[in-house]
């Protein structure tokens, strides 16, 4: 029988610092000058229409041509105020990049936007501070549940308008998945903590950590000591493959092995000698990547359907090989091998695209790979128990919102991966911008101003 090699601390300090650095140093100045000239400043630009934030692309570009970084920054910023964050992780290349009229019409090499914002929104950090000012005071109380990207904007868009905002988390630190699932590499040194204090340095925003929606709290709780609540409590649950063996010891969630490598050190957190990622998303890639970077010697990303149906993009799933990931696709598990209780691998039935397009896997064609980590990535859910003591609506799984964010109860709103929507950082920074507009006009409509 083969024993588990499952251990913490395979590599040295050195070995982890150097392997969970920042993935993509940023631009010099220089570069990132020679970059924005580039640009040819479009009217009505494309990339613009491609981001859920709809920033100004041109306009912080051309600034930094012009050596004007705090104008640029402030472009960025004053669409989203998570711009930092974003430039590090949005899918650049599927969203504005790929909209690059460099692309479109000369078959070049687009300009490099995630570069660029990060560029200009880490100057502002590090050289002006808070761009923005708080307007008079205006008395108004609001309860923001989840600290993610869309509570954050959302509170931070409320504070701008002079209202008091209450932050309030399951987790001890604000930031949500950019502190606790995304790729550390992604987001290295600290920064999602560094921004959130940027952003907080507005004031009158207020963070409430350890406190669970459901558990100890109820909306309608909040709904009568606030004049407003905004819901971003995201996607807690994760769906089970429904297998045999899944609840062995060595079988986890990557969402719950990427939250342990961001708030642990790094030394202590366990990983297989052979580790199988199941799922073909970028939470996979990043489950799968830092397993490898841990110092597992061999991961396997196994997906159930072909590249065209991944989830993860062309740029994940290449960094993910490039990093000695070995993907496997069309291969779908069917049980969780062990013998004498002890895991030692998975089995997957071989499969292939059917006449009518849809998957189809051949039970008596199976093959196993040896393991003794197996991380399942096979998607989140929006959990409705945390609900059941408040009369608000779901639809498809998801929080009920009509256009200007107002669920089914009043006073009430939502946004983030919580509602119906793309599962996007930008997406969900955008929805708590706009709800918090949203939510700034019922307030003064209600007072009368």
């Amino acid at each position: 029988m083969r024993i588990p090699d499952t251990i913490c601390g395979r590599l040295s300090e050195g070995e982890l610092a150097a392997n969970f650095a920042d993935a993509h140093p940023p631009l010099t100045h220089a570069q990132a000058v020679i970059e924005a000239e580039r640009c040819f400043y479009c009217y009505d630009a494309p990339c613009v229409q491609a981001c859920p934030t709809s920033i100004d692309i041109p306009k912080f570009i051309k600034a930094i041509a012009t050596n004007n970084m705090q104008g640029s920054a402030r472009t960025i910023l004053e669409s989203n105020i998570l711009g930092g964050a974003c430039a590090r992780v949005c899918p650049t290349e599927i969203l504005c990049e790929q909209k690059c009229v460099h692309t479109v019409r000369e078959a070049g090499q687009a300009i490099r936007i995630g570069a660029l914002q990060r560029h200009a929104t880490d100057w502002q950090m590090e050289h002006g501070g808070q761009p923005f000012t708080r307007a008079v005071a205006t008395g108004k109380r609001i309860a923001v549940v989840g600290a993610g990207p869309a509570g954050l904007a959302c509170a931070h868009r409320l504070a701008m308008h002079g209202h008091n905002i209450d932050l309030i988390d399951t987790h001890t630190l604000p930031g949500g998945l950019n502190e606790y699932g995304v790729a550390a590499y992604k987001l290295a040194d600290d920064f999602a903590q560094k921004e959130v204090d940027f952003l907080m340095a507005i004031g009158g925003i207020t963070f409430q950590g350890g406190l669970s929606l459901g558990k100890d709290f109820t909306v309608a709780q909040l709904r009568k000591e606030y004049d407003a609540v905004f819901l971003a409590v995201g996607l807690a649950g994760v769906r089970a493959m429904g297998i045999e063996g899944e609840q062995l010891d060595g079988v986890m969630d990557a969402v719950t092995f990427i939250e342990t490598l961001r708030s642990q050190d790094k030394k202590t957190v366990p990983v297989g000698r052979r580790v199988v990622v199941v799922g073909g998303g970028n939470t996979a890639v990043d489950a799968a990547v830092q397993a490898r970077r841990l110092g597992a010697e061999d991961v396997f990303l196994v997906y159930r359907r072909g590249h065209e149906q991944m989830s993860a993009t062309t740029v994940e799933r290449e960094w993910a090989q490039t990093n000695g990931v070995t993907v496997k696709l069309w291969a779908s598990p069917v049980r969780i091998v062990s013998e004498n209780g002890v895991l030692c691998g998975v089995e997957f039935a071989r499969g292939a695209i059917g006449p009518d397009g849809s998957a189809a896997y051949n039970p008596a064609d199976t093959f196993i790979i040896e393991a003794d980590m197996v991380l399942k990535a096979v998607g989140q859910t929006f959990l409705p128990t945390a609900l059941q003591a408040d009369t608000i609506a779901i639809s498809g799984g998801r929080i009920l919102v009509d256009e200007q964010y107002q669920t089914t109860m009043q006073g009430v709103f939502a946004g983030g991966d919580c509602t119906p929507g793309e599962d996007l950082t930008v997406a969900a920074v955008r929805d708590g911008r706009d709800a918090a507009e949203a939510i700034h006009a019922m307030l003064s409509q209600n007072s009368g101003q």
